[in-house]
């Protein structure tokens, strides 16, 4: 080492006249000092390089061998005076191979310094660095983990050594560019490779060969394309060599991949089974959400058969817009695979064909797609579908795995059905349980025919329930009941036992018949009710008790034609039998009731009639005792006033006297009308022409000063009605003619006749409306007891013998009032006559 100390000026100077590339590192390893030979040597400005680790311009792999030899260098150690080589890396990631001669010096200010005269070495033959670059990337290949891994640095590999390359994969019909490209116009070149298993080259349309086409072979029957200005058949072996390692490499990759994926396959099985083996089993488009999950899959459909032997359909999906479900969309794209998924055990992967037919109609959604038969004991009972756009297409291990997660679909599906059957049984106990304590605590027909009419619509899931009576007597079915939809028009329904309607052969033949679609001709059905109900489907059962034809039960499905199963019969059977032995028990209550409340009616009558008579006789005896003296007052009252023409408070004497005497003599009447014994005379008589004789009566004796409107109203087709016409237009009369009354400045008195189903028995009805003042709730309960009354002038017994005459035709008398929005008298009459319904 020269015991002289340089300055940085004197060692630029130094370096400067040297045209190959010098430079001067310090003790620390940093460029001190370089010269233009050493920048240009690296392609950066000098400001770049002085003051930098001499280590950053070093071959990377040489960089932790120089970094330790030059500490120890720094340290003492004795310099080797050997030439030495290394590579140097430009800032265009060119490597230069150099020769390197070290000499020791020291720096102002006595610190270590290095000079190293470098020396470039000649260009080495384009085939030794093209074989290093390959021999780099095969060595490379070994860290990778994928097989897209090995195809992407085998690629950048031979494109670092100045070729182009691509890999074309053979599809059993045709080859295929992995990056999307058309293959080359000579591809027939790349099979004739495969199937020879040495280099075929290409380039007929030059003097020297392009191109080579080398088998790749591994896990997929691939071809390496490779262009470049030296493919010769003289590098053949090269490359052929490049090709296998590249082979090798996929192979390996592809075990790994393998065991990894069945790694992850059975953790995913396991996964699923435990994910299908909840208490409570999950919906289907979970497991479908899941199996998306598994397949990267962008969609998944499950097609399902409703019965053995019919076609699947769409019941659950995951990654199909809804507006494509209405559209009929989803059918088209999902019916690309379902052909050919429902004749094939396991998975199967798309064709080619089928996946531009998805395309297709997906309008680029999709573009690949796998799918899998479901089966349940031999039997296909649905299919399902993963889908993925073209980009990323299924292989058979998708292909596998969607088999084997589809063997967990079913058992999912039969647990559902399971529970759904278990909880449909549980339901169905419970309703028929629910039925028995309702009906068993009911004692009238009515009310358990209402019940039972609803509970069979929720129980066999249909539309309506009809329950007819059967009348003995008439020969004829009557409509008695009805769900809550159409309660009101069936009960008009009337249909003759030997009509040629479903309800009547039912009742014929007291066996199940159901008409699953009524769309269809020859059904024996009212065309009618049919057509007024939209009804598409309908079952008719009998209700038949100790071998008595009781009545018919008929349901209908208005939704669409419908299969009644065995089943779904059986059930309604069993239902019917309990609801045939409640009506017959009712009937037998209603019957012992009857019996009990007739004798109680005949016994209360004689003690009303005896009441009744002592009451007249003691009357008699009064009103004679009575109206003696009231005859002498009258005429002493008219002598006074012919006699004395009395005025002033005179007058006003004898006007009371005259008043109260007329008062006595009507209250005497009164009570002689009360206490008579009546016998109605019934005979059948034109309601409309009664209402309008008494309302013009109530017109005359209510006084006609009075602005009061009055009108009377009859339904229409209103059967003449067996009453005495004289006692009930007394009844009305005497109740409009209070209605007029409570008016004094005026309103609208109405009159209506309806009829009613009160009580379970059909009876006439008729309303008196006024709009007077009203009567106050305490007073209600006592407007028809004797002698009761508001009104000044008023005996009190007009309401009490409207209640005997309506008591006389076994009818009743009800009042509603609010206070100040009018009262209204409801008249109930028993009606004979029945109603039909055309």
């Amino acid at each position: 080492m020269s015991p002289k100390a340089y300055s940085k000026q004197e060692l630029r100077a130094l370096v400067e006249p040297f045209s190959n590339p010098v430079l001067v590192l310090d003790g620390e390893g940093h460029v001190h000092v370089a010269n233009d030979g050493y920048v240009r040597l690296l392609g950066l400005e000098r400001e770049q390089v002085e003051g930098r680790s001499f280590l950053d311009f070093v071959q990377a792999e040489e960089r932790s061998r120089l970094a330790d030899r030059y500490r120890r260098l720094a340290t003492g150690s004795p310099l080797d005076g050997r030439t030495q080589l290394y590579g140097v890396a430009n800032a265009q990631g060119r490597t230069h191979e150099v020769s390197v001669q070290a000499s020791q010096l020291m720096l102002e200010g006595g610190g270590y310094g290095l000079l190293l005269n470098c020396l470039v070495q000649a260009e080495r033959p384009v085939e030794l660095a093209v074989a290093e670059r390959l021999v780099d990337t095969s060595a490379a290949l070994v860290s990778a983990r994928s097989e897209e891994a090995v195809r992407r640095v085998a690629l950048a590999g031979l494109e670092g050594a100045g070729f182009r390359a691509r890999l074309l994969r053979w599809e059993g019909t045709r080859l295929v560019v992995r990056d999307g490209v058309s293959p080359p116009v000579d591809a027939h070149l790349a099979l004739e490779a495969l199937s020879d298993g040495r280099p075929v080259f290409g380039g007929a349309d030059h003097a020297e060969p392009t191109h080579a086409y080398l088998p790749v072979g591994g896990p997929q029957s691939e071809v390496l394309w490779v262009a470049g200005p030296w493919v010769a058949p003289r590098h053949g072996s090269v490359l052929t060599l490049f090709a296998k390692v590249v082979g090798a490499a996929l192979a390996d990759a592809h075990l790994q991949a393998d065991g990894a994926r069945s790694r992850w396959e059975v953790e995913a099985v396991a996964e699923m089974a435990r994910f299908v083996a909840q208490p409570v089993p999950p919906p289907p488009e979970r497991f479908l959400a899941r199996v998306a999950d598994l397949l990267h899959a962008q969609a998944v459909v499950l097609h399902v058969a409703p019965e053995p032997g019919q076609p699947p359909r769409l019941v659950a999906h995951v990654g199909l817009e809804e507006g494509s479900l209405s559209g009929g969309e989803a059918e088209r794209i999902t019916g690309v695979l379902l052909p050919a998924s429902l004749r094939t055990d396991g998975g199967v992967v798309s064709s080619y064909a089928q996946n531009r037919a998805l395309e297709s109609v997906s309008q680029g959604r999709f573009g690949a797609g796998t799918a899998a038969r479901l089966t349940r004991g031999g039997e296909g009972v649905g299919v399902v579908q993963a889908l993925r756009p073209k980009e990323k297409p299924f292989d058979e291990r998708d292909a596998r795995l969607l088999a084997t997660l589809a063997e967990l679909l079913v058992t999912l599906l039969e647990q559902r059905r399971l529970r759904a059957e278990s909880a449909r049984q549980l339901t169905e106990t419970r309703l028929l349980l629910d039925l028995s304590r309702t009906t068993s605590g009911v004692l009238e027909t009515a009310s358990i025919l209402d019940v039972a009419s609803d509970f069979l619509v929720h129980l066999l899931d249909v539309s309506n329930c009809f329950i007819l009576l059967y009348d003995e007597q008439a020969k004829v079915l009557r409509g008695a009941a009805a769900s809550e939809a159409h309660r009101d028009l069936f009960r008009t329904v009337v249909v003759p036992l030997d009509s040629a309607s479903l309800a009547a052969r039912v009742a014929r033949e007291r066996r199940p018949i159901a008409i699953e679609d009524l769309r269809q001709g020859g059904s024996s059905a009212d065309t009618a009710l049919v057509e007024q109900l939209g009804e598409k489907a309908l079952l008719g059962l009998p209700l038949t008790s100790r071998e008595e034809l009781i009545g018919v039960v008929m349901v209908d499905d208005v939704r669409g034609p419908r299969p009644f199963g065995p089943e779904l019969i059986d059930l309604a059977e069993a239902t019917c039998g309990q609801l045939a032995l409640s009506i017959a028990n009712a009937r037998l209550y209603e019957s012992l009731w009857a019996s009990y409340a007739e004798l109680a009616a005949t016994r209360a009558e004689m003690v009303k009639r005896e009441r009744l008579a002592a009451l007249g006789e003691l009357s008699a005896i009064v009103a004679h005792e009575v109206r003696n003296p009231l005859g002498v007052i009258f005429n002493a009252v008219a002598s006074l006033r012919r006699i004395l023409k009395p005025e002033g408070d005179a007058a006003m004497l004898l006007d009371i006297v005259g008043e109260e005497s007329d008062r006595l003599n009507r209250m005497v009447g009164a009570l002689l009308d009360y206490t008579r014994p009546r016998n109605p005379v019934l005979q059948p008589e034109d309601l409309l022409r009664v209402l309008q004789d008494s309302v013009e009566a109530a017109k005359v004796q209510g006084g006609a000063e009075r602005p009061v409107r009055i009108s009377s109203e009859v339904e229409p087709g209103m059967p003449p009605v067996l009453i005495d016409r004289r006692l009930i237009r007394q009844a009305i009369l005497n109740v409009a003619v209070n209605a007029i009354q409570s008016m004094p400045h005026g309103g609208e008195v109405q009159v209506k006749a309806r009829r009613e189903t009160h009580g379970g028995r059909e009876q006439l009805r008729i309303d008196v409306m006024d709009q007077g003042p009203g009567i106050p709730a305490e007073l209600l309960h006592r407007v028809f007891e004797p002698f009761f009354t508001t009104k000044a002038q008023g005996t009190g017994m007009g309401l009490a013998v409207v209640k005997r005459i309506l008591e006389d035709h076994r009818g009743e008398i009800a009042v509603e009032s609010v206070p100040g929005r009018g009262t209204t008298f409801i008249f109930r009459l028993p009606l004979t006559q029945p109603l039909s319904f055309p």
